[in-house]
């Protein structure tokens, strides 16, 4: 980690280095399991299932260095637009499946 002359750590390395951090604990623990998927998965999922994790904590860290690089307010409206989105699709999916049951003559 390099200071700068006021003695004050780099934010954006530190942030970086925790999150390579968290990501080689996380890989460190998966190969201390052992972890072998079953045997009646695909092919391609065996393949991988073992990159997984290390992809999601990729895209987490990319997102956090992001939205910490953000205005405060850019980050609240995306993060109001994900709520929205969510509600809204979980309505139009509870509609549909409303209509199918009333489609559905016992």
């Amino acid at each position: 980690m390099k200071m700068d002359g006021g003695g004050h750590y780099n934010d954006m390395l530190v942030d970086q280095n925790l999150i390579i951090l968290r990501q080689r604990i996380h890989e460190m623990t998966i190969m201390e399991k052992n972890y072998t998927p079953p045997s009646n998965w695909m092919g391609w999922v065996k393949k991988w299932y073992k990159y997984y994790d290390s992809d999601v904590l990729e895209l987490v860290g990319l997102s956090q260095i992001l939205l910490m690089n953000s205005r405060p307010s850019l980050v609240l409206g995306v993060l109001a637009l994900l709520i929205l989105s969510v509600f809204m699709s979980s309505f139009v999916i509870l509609c549909s499946l409303v209509e199918i049951v009333k489609g559905v003559h016992f």
